[in-house]
């Protein structure tokens, strides 16, 4: 869809002038509208030819016209005629500059279209040119300032950014997920350093690439303090290090534009449109250095190729209409020339008006056999291009400068489209933009690709740059604390387990702790997979094992040796030690979430019979502890005692109740209901203080269960009974292994006529 800029209505000089007529003047306006340019601009000629003097007004009308027509040579008879009687204001010439930016845009880049950076200005078009900017992103650019990451700093996110970056105050968020940044007590943002282990990586892979990124923040630094001189000496040291960095470059154009020095900028800008030909800020940049060294001519081919790229930035746009503006002004500042004729006496070449190379080179070229004048309006010099002539930097005193020769010196972008003429014989074809690769191997690429522009020799990466300091091992699930030093995330999780300080430089890190911020640094877990695929797969492979090894609970379960649990009994955890800060987390985190639990036993270090717990919630305290909420699942009598990484373990059989019929089934029954009448009776015989705290920790007596075999660990009232009656724990451990429901009921029996004989009256 074509970009239409509306017309603006020029008012005429002497709107009562004899030979105007305002029906006619309605007419042209009307049919301007409809989109008939070419009649239109025929009836303000018309009107033109009635008059003893042309009206500026009405030349600006017909010149218009003749721009949104495609007559461009025509229009510029016509602005010439208008300049000649007043000065052209910028705001009069927005068709012509969007005409020639759509004209080189479409023909000359290649582009279809108005172009797309941006469908409005609301999108930061009128910045500074950033958006849409072509800085090609790799893997190891930090995605604040687009360039290769400087003292890396991985946030408590996972992403990683230079240092320098997240020093800005500005920066309360991470760009990539959003999540905001912790903050101190005093409101300023953490002390954040450096990741080691990422900061070794980039200066072994891009050795050349990174000290040319430290020289380029030192001269950042000091041109912030306003010392340019010294900035300056940083910026050279970076860009002969790194020649190919376009930021670099841009960055040094600009420090020279500051000092003044608009030639050196001008040599910068230049390389950097090579560089980068489709970059609006660089040539923009350019043509700022051109402007202030006075070489509007030159400026204005630059501005009209910003146009060109990105025809919605209405900043430059303007620029390039009041560059335009004093180049049809500057035809006109010497008095002494000629009156110019009546507009429509003679032709082109007997008419007083002469402008110099700077508006003849808006006129078509002689055409050639066999191109149509449509091709001709604008064509491309085959010269020399803007970039590379040093006499250029100081044009010869009176020179005849041409627009045309501005226009015709606006090359097609090196490596992009550049069209072929009808009559110029063979050409090279399309070439499509190409990568630009630097003789450095830390060079960066102007295409995105999966595996990052840069690039850098195989052998320097090795599995060693990316071990695990804890567990000897490629990194697994990397993260990175807040003093900067990377581990596995398991292997730091049983390091913070026993102490809250970095197993390598014991910084405390009870604050990270606290919030258990442990997010895998994501570029380390991106290289670890783009790089050392082979080596991870394996890592995971082991890791895998020992997570099934671990949650096969009918090979072997881990122990916590505390106190006496029983079947469908809550039994809440205080957990502290760090062997078991460790079994409880592989217990969620393998998805088991059970373990066994055991007293204490002198001479095996836990008891033969225990009982499975499962559990259903846990919280966290900031220095690590946790209280585990648990219930009571099954019984359990140990085979073999073991250990794993500091807790106990244990190879185990489950215990069900012994199956019954007939008579003795009849029995069981009738024992079960009355030795629950039994408990009942004494349980509410209870003071109610005593009542109370039971109540509280164990909640009411179950309720009596009509089939009291339906379970493998029996009915669920007599082990809460069980657990609730002043019983040793060893002589709760004897009941809880029976596998008969009659001795266990026959048991519970005893303790209840003992307790209510003790009771006092």
């Amino acid at each position: 869809m074509e970009t239409r800029v509306e017309m603006f209505m020029h008012p005429l000089s002497n709107s009562g002038a004899a030979g105007i007529c305002p029906e006619m003047l309605e007419v042209a306006e009307e049919v301007n509208r409809a989109g008939d340019y070419s009649l239109a601009a025929e009836i303000y000629t018309s009107q033109l030819a009635d008059l003893q003097h042309p009206d500026r007004g009405l030349c600006l009308r017909k010149a218009d016209c003749l721009t949104q027509a495609g007559r461009i040579s025509e229009a510029l008879d016509s602005y010439c005629t208008a300049a000649s009687l007043g000065k052209l204001r910028p705001e009069e010439l927005p068709l012509l500059v969007d005409t020639i930016a759509r004209t080189l845009r479409e023909k000359e880049l290649g582009f279809p279209g108005p172009g797309g950076e941006s469908s409005s200005e609301e999108e930061g078009l009128e910045s500074d040119g950033e958006c849409g900017d072509d800085e090609a992103l790799d893997l190891f650019s930090c995605r604040l300032c687009k360039c290769l990451l400087h003292e890396p700093t991985t946030v408590e996110c996972g992403h990683t950014f230079c240092k320098i970056c997240l020093d800005d105050e500005a920066i309360t968020e991470c760009v990539q997920c959003k999540k905001q940044f912790n903050e101190k007590k005093d409101g300023l943002p953490n002390d954040r350093r450096l990741d080691v282990v990422l900061s070794g990586l980039l200066g072994k892979l891009f050795a050349t690439e990174s000290k040319a990124r430290k020289f380029w923040i030192e001269g950042q630094v000091l041109r912030g303090e306003k010392n340019h001189p010294e900035a300056l000496e940083k910026y050279n040291a970076a860009v002969h290090l790194a020649p190919s960095i376009g930021r670099l470059l841009c960055q040094r154009a600009e420090l020279h534009v500051e000092m003044r020095n608009f030639s050196l900028a001008v040599q910068d800008a230049s390389s950097l449109c090579r560089i980068k030909p489709h970059w609006t800020k660089a040539h923009s940049l350019k043509a700022t250095a051109l402007s202030e060294a006075g070489r509007n001519d030159e400026a204005l081919q630059e501005y009209l190729m910003c146009v060109a790229l990105k025809p919605n930035w209405t900043k430059v746009k303007l620029q390039a209409q009041k560059v335009l503006s004093e180049v049809f002004s500057s035809v006109f500042e010497n008095g002494n020339m000629p009156t110019p004729l009546h507009p429509l006496q003679g032709g082109v070449a007997s008419r007083l008006i002469k402008p110099p190379a700077s508006l003849m080179s808006l006129r078509p070229e002689a055409k050639k056999p066999g191109s149509s004048s449509q091709d001709s309006e604008f064509s491309v010099s085959k010269g020399s291009p803007v970039d590379d002539s040093s006499s250029r930097l100081s044009p010869p005193e009176g020179s005849t400068k041409s627009l045309a020769e501005v226009l015709a010196a606006l090359p097609a972008p090196p490596g992009g489209v550049k069209r072929k003429h009808s009559g110029e014989g063979p050409s090279a074809g399309t070439n499509h933009p190409t990568k630009l690769l630097r003789s450095d191997v830390a060079g960066s690429s102007q295409t995105v690709s999966v595996c990052g522009g840069r690039t850098f020799p195989a052998e320097l990466l090795d599995s060693g740059d990316m071990e695990c300091p804890l567990c000897m091992r490629l990194f697994y699930e990397p993260v990175a604390t807040p003093c900067g030093h990377t581990f596995c995330l398991k292997c730091l999780e049983r390091c913070l387990d026993h102490k809250s300080n970095c197993p390598l430089c014991k910084e405390n890190l009870s604050e990270y702790l606290a919030t258990r911020g442990y997010n895998k640094t994501l570029l380390m877990e991106e290289v670890l997979q783009r790089y050392l695929g082979d080596e991870l797969a394996d890592r995971k492979t082991i890791h895998e094992e020992e997570r099934k090894e671990l949650s096969n609970l009918n090979q072997e379960v881990p122990v916590f040796v505390c106190t006496m649990a029983f079947p469908t009994i809550p039994c809440p955890l205080h957990v502290f030690e760090p062997r078991y800060r460790l079994m409880i987390r592989r217990s969620m985190e393998t998805g088991t979430k059970q373990f066994g639990m055991c007293i204490a036993d002198e001479l095996k270090g836990f008891a033969d019979y225990g009982c499975m717990l499962e559990v259903r919630d846990v919280k966290f305290f900031p220095d690590g502890r946790s209280v585990v909420d648990t219930i009571g699942v099954s019984r359990f009598k140990v085979l073999s005692h073991g250990q794993r990484d500091g807790y106990p373990t244990a190879k185990i059989e489950y215990l069900e109740d012994k199956k019954v019929e007939g008579e003795e089934l009849v029995e069981i029954l009738k024992m079960h209901d009355a030795v629950y009448e039994q408990a009942n009776n004494w349980f509410t015989s209870l003071k109610d203080n005593m009542k109370s705290q039971i109540l509280s920790h164990f909640g009411h007596l179950p309720s009596n269960d009509p089939d009291p075999l339906a379970s493998p660990s029996g009915p669920a009232w007599s082990w809460w009974l069980l657990a609730v009656l002043p019983l040793e724990n060893r002589a709760q451990l004897t009941i809880l292994a029976m596998t008969s429901l009659k001795d266990r009921l026959i048991a519970i029996r005893r303790v209840l006529i003992f307790v209510t004989r003790r009771r006092p009256r």
